[in-house]
């Protein structure tokens, strides 16, 4: 026995510094303050006008592809559904048709939205991009309630709960891009950085958004974007385009998501490029097994949401995703943070399970046990939010 504890005396603590000796050089990250000129950005200002546009630009080339139309012009809103007495008086429900029209024919979003009663509006929102079925998951009727979108408890914490089904951007599977948005909207050919569909759900956000910033009972200022898993790639991208999000929350986002591509364990380009074909633009299929070789890496990814609040989640048994590498991408965007004048993560050091750290402008978290987006990580992304969103007082506690 004595034995066994003086052995664990030693493991111990090389297992909790593993996750934490892992820096950039040794990686061989490319640096987000270096440009394409080779100049050392120093400023918020420099960052903003030079470097920033640089690192999308090289996203766009390189992996997520180039949305071929922003705002449609004949964006319309229609809100054919509206209850005051949603969730027992305590929310008002909406239900909004988002729609649009290009040269390949009409589309439109579904949006649900749940606003607090009593309490001073506007109100700060968090945007689901819902990659689940929505029937079982954003049923705006309350019939059939999810953990993966606790619009009750949203509610109650003083926030609005809007979500709409990626789906109804385009389906989650492979045909050519022929269907949904890329119907609609790409040209043929489809060039090499062409969007895919982590960009084209990215784009449907904003639309949800361009409705949000519409409705008096929503501050259009204070709209976080949340997603899981595939949602989390795209809320990180969707953040990254479009500025106007206030709050950027990935959970379990994994490859091409939160997580470094240098050094990952589990999933790889070369897999995510097969399972899913059709998520990013043809350039990044000719990366697999070249990760060293890409110009960028996604702590840059993390970095384009500086300077507005960033929460990462992460679980334990979700090593496919590898919390290690997701965290470590959180640490590496920490200097363009600090450029204007904010701490990134509250410290370098992984956290152990169940511990949030939320003492800087990126938050992050490792929860116990597998992927998912549970109502645990929806209280630490609520948790996170009351520090930088600043709702008001929630009706009940």
């Amino acid at each position: 026995m004595i034995t066994m504890l003086l052995l664990l005396r030693r493991i111990l603590p090389l297992i909790a510094t593993t996750v934490v000796t892992v820096h950039a050089a040794e990686l061989q990250l490319p640096d987000p303050l270096v440009t394409q000129n080779g100049e050392r950005v120093t400023s918020a200002a420099a960052w903003q006008t030079t470097r920033r546009p640089e690192v999308l630009e090289l996203f766009r080339k390189y992996v997520y592809g180039r949305a071929p139309v922003g705002k449609p012009a004949d964006l319309k809103f229609e809100t054919f559904d509206s209850a005051s007495d949603a969730m027992d008086g305590k929310a008002t429900r909406k239900q909004i048709k988002i729609s649009y029209h290009g040269p390949g024919g009409e589309g439109a979003i579904h949006l649900v939205l749940f606003i607090p009663n009593g309490i001073k509006q506007p109100v700060p929102c968090f945007l689901l991009i819902c990659n689940r079925p929505a029937a079982e998951n954003i049923d705006p009727t309350r019939a059939v309630k999810s953990p993966f979108w606790p619009a009750e408890q949203i509610v109650a914490r003083g926030y609005a709960a809007a979500a709409f089904f990626n789906g109804d951007v385009v389906h989650d599977k492979y045909d050519g891009f022929k269907s949904g948005v890329f119907a609609i909207y790409d040209q043929q050919p489809r060039p090499a950085d062409a969007w895919g569909a982590i960009a084209a759900w990215a784009w449907g956000a904003s639309r949800a958004l361009d409705y949000l910033v519409t409705d008096p009972g929503i501050d259009g200022q204070r709209v976080a974007v949340v997603g899981h898993s595939r949602g989390g790639k795209t809320a990180l991208w969707a953040g990254a385009e479009d500025e106007r999000f206030a709050m950027v929350v990935s959970n379990d986002s994994g490859c091409t998501g939160a997580a470094l591509a240098r050094g990952k364990q589990g999933e790889h380009i070369r897999d995510i490029n097969r399972g899913f074909p059709h998520w990013f633009n043809d350039t990044y299929k000719t990366f697999a097994d070249r990760e060293d070789e890409l110009p960028l890496d996604q702590h840059m990814l993390d970095a384009l949401i500086a300077p507005r609040p960033l929460c990462i989640g992460s679980a334990s048994e979700d090593t496919w995703a590898d919390p290690k590498s997701e965290f470590l991408a959180a640490v590496h965007a920490g200097p363009v943070f600090a450029l204007f004048g904010l701490k990134g993560l509250a410290d370098s050091v992984m956290p152990q399970p169940d511990m949030p750290m939320q003492g800087g402008q990126i938050g992050y978290h490792l929860r116990t046990g597998k992927h998912n987006l549970t109502e645990y990580d929806w209280g630490c992304y609520m948790d996170f939010a009351d520090k930088h969103l600043s709702p008001p007082a929630a009706h009940t506690k």
